[in-house]
């Protein structure tokens, strides 16, 4: 299956390996909230099994395909906005056009964070985008600055917070444990009214993370839009000696730091009361490995083989056209299988069980994705989406 004329393959196909990606990570939220240790806890002498489970998926996956999904985000900003203009005839009416769709986005975003589940990324990506809109038709030079800008006095914050979110005293942990374990039995075994109850404060709580996330946002978008307005994602060979010095720091400094946070995750997990490591220094190590291997594999798959392209793009490509279908879809799935109002698994399913479910939704959704598209042109939410903000076809 090759992409619709005017669309990009390499994009779709990056669409649906972070779409997949962010599923690996949000399994697990769906079980334990959104404010609690991402993958939970383990028995004493945990199975082997479990412990790699852990390990491979906050190596590989933790904080690396949301930055992928968020530089995209931009991307396609600067790609649709430019179509609109096109179309529309003027900036100020491309302008009004998406300011429409962003708000219809947000809409989307608080009915997910409110509704289904509290971990959404809609919300935090429509406020970002109206922030970044009068940008997308700016001079290279001054969303170039704006990114370094935003992205140094990020970077400033972070170093600031790190004092913040040092671990406390055993007693300390015992009580927020105490608490990990109360969410995750109101998520697992709780029925509707109580499970809406956590599901509303998480999100508000989330919120408030999401508004000290908004500069990372940001700043992935601008670098989507400079990617497209460069030609680093829409002519990708002709960049070619870029795109391999960003694979090669990506992968080279990326993926140790990504490897040493996912040893300090996995031995959290299996003994929460561990000093050793600190619960600060190893986000620290997520921060910063984790956009550098996702740098990593974006620029993996712009110097992939034609031939290798497209045979992702045939199972890939029809889950990225599909990315707001299918991320919601997931949610709800998610929050179904392992919630209590829906069927509960998430109580007795141990983090292996978590990956294996994971991968039948993903195989799900590539079969599912393929079909739809085989008979209409977008999906159920893209459709919705761009009838509501009023799009030209």
């Amino acid at each position: 299956m090759s992409a619709r004329p005017g669309r990009l393959l390499q994009l779709d196909v990056l669409r649906g390996i972070a779409v997949f990606g962010i599923l690996l990570v949000n399994i697990w939220g769906f079980a334990w909230g959104t404010l609690s240790l991402r993958y939970g806890t383990l028995p004493a002498q945990p199975p082997v099994l479990d412990q790699l489970v852990i390990f491979g998926v906050a190596a590989l996956a933790q904080f690396k395909f949301y930055p992928v999904f968020a530089y995209l985000f931009g991307a396609g900003f600067a790609l649709q906005t430019r179509s609109l203009q096109r179309r529309l005839g003027s900036w100020e009416q491309a302008q009004a056009a998406y300011r429409r769709r962003l708000r219809w986005l947000l809409a989307f975003g608080l009915l997910h964070g409110f509704c289904i589940w509290s971990g959404d990324v809609l919300t935090s990506y429509a406020v970002a985008g109206m922030l970044v809109l009068p940008l997308a038709g700016a001079r290279l030079g001054r969303v170039r600055n704006r990114a370094w800008l935003v992205a140094a006095g990020f970077l400033l914050f972070m170093c600031l917070l790190i004092p913040v979110g040092q671990q406390g005293g055993a007693l300390d942990i015992a009580r927020d444990l105490q608490g990990f374990a109360e969410r995750y039995a109101i998520y697992t075994q709780g029925n509707v009214l109580t499970v809406a109850r956590l599901r509303a404060n998480d999100f508000l709580v989330s919120l408030l993370y999401a508004i000290v996330m908004l500069p990372h946002i940001i700043v992935l978008f601008l670098l989507g839009i400079l990617s497209v307005r460069l030609g680093w994602l829409t002519q990708p060979r002709r960049h070619e000696r870029l795109w391999r010095r960003v694979r090669a720091v990506g992968l080279g400094v990326g993926l140790p730091f990504s490897l040493l946070a996912a040893g300090a995750i996995a031995w959290q997990v299996a003994d929460p009361y561990q000093t050793v490591l600190d619960t600060a220094l190893f986000e620290v190590g997520l921060f910063a490995g984790g956009p550098l291997l996702a740098a990593g594999y974006v620029a993996a798959l712009m110097l992939a083989a034609p031939g290798m392209l497209r045979r992702l793009g045939a199972w890939l490509a029809p889950v990225g056209r599909m990315a707001l279908s299918n991320y919601l879809l997931q949610s709800v799935l998610g929050t179904w299988l392992l919630q209590g109002p829906g069927l509960g698994w998430g109580a007795t399913l141990r983090p292996a069980g978590m990956l294996g479910l994971a991968v039948i939704i993903m195989a799900g959704q590539v079969l599912l994705s393929r079909y739809w598209l085989r008979h209409f042109r977008q999906g159920p939410m893209e459709a919705l989406w761009r009838r509501l903000a009023r799009l030209p076809a």
